[in-house]
């Protein structure tokens, strides 16, 4: 009877301390704490602005010329555009002087190459490679997006005068206004598109004017069809710089004006 009795005990021993054991490691798991779920993180964006990607950043990029005459300048935009493929715009420099910016490319030596053959052509004659780093934008970690928007404002003044010549015959499609805008922001480094159509469409929305900031575009769709088909640089205080075709000059105009209140149909941002 005794050793019956110690053979239950001993039967009995593992099975308690194997359930002590799972007793324990369960309170001891229970008493940490199950991981919490990872939230996406979110970009902090103002509810007035739906971000979009940023702008291309420009490459190297030709300077040419020195002209008092814009017409000068135009001719030889033209002539590097149709003749030769390029990519040119001209400007009025600080010098004033209107001067001309032509390519993109992703080293120096391409675009010295370019510049040099050109030369020999003799399709230019003296030349400056515009590095990436001569950029407003590339100064805008260093003085902030501020400096970058009176930058972009800056360069819109500096042809506010200047009679409006992109295009030619294509102005029906807006295409000067938006030129206008195009190398205000690519004097700045910021590959804008050239057509109206697709800066609307690539740039980020301000829901509403009181929004908008310096160096945004506005845009109006001014044709008896819908869609944009016209573009300015907004400079603050409800005004703007555009190509205006009735004025055959790049000028001021306010958001304000009747017209323009009845042809305006949003904001862009890029910055």
């Amino acid at each position: 009877m005794k050793n019956y009795r110690l053979n239950i005990i001993l039967f009995f021993i593992p099975l308690l301390i194997l359930s002590c054991s799972h007793s324990h490691r369960t309170s001891r798991l229970s008493a940490v704490p199950p991981p919490a779920r990872q939230k996406p993180a979110l970009e902090s964006v103002s509810p007035s602005v739906a971000k979009k990607p940023a702008l291309e950043l420009m490459g190297y990029t030709i300077q040419a010329g020195a002209f008092k005459k814009v017409e000068n300048a135009v001719r030889l935009t033209e002539r590097l555009k149709n003749n030769h493929g390029l990519d040119a715009t001209y400007f009025l420099a600080s010098d004033k002087l209107f001067k001309v910016r032509f390519g993109n490319f992703t080293t120096k030596e391409k675009a010295r190459q370019r510049a040099q053959s050109l030369k020999g052509a003799k399709i230019i004659e003296e030349f400056y490679i515009v590095q990436p780093e001569d950029y407003s934008v590339a100064k805008q970690k260093k003085y902030g997006t501020n400096y970058l928007r009176e930058a972009l404002v800056k360069s819109a003044q500096d042809f506010i005068g200047v009679p409006y010549l992109w295009g030619g015959a294509s102005s029906d499609n807006g295409f000067d206004c938006s030129g206008l805008t195009m190398t205000v922001y690519q004097l700045n480094g910021l590959n804008l598109p050239r057509n109206s159509a697709r800066q609307f469409e690539v740039g980020s929305s301000v829901d509403s004017i009181s929004d908008l900031q310096r160096g945004d575009l506005v845009f109006f769709s001014v044709r008896w069809k819908n869609g944009v088909s016209h573009v300015g640089v907004y400079i603050g205080n409800g005004q703007f710089i555009h190509a205006s075709s009735r004025g055959k000059k790049i000028r001021i105009d306010s958001l304000s004006t009747a017209y323009f209140v009845k042809h305006y149909i949003g904001g862009k941002t890029y910055l």
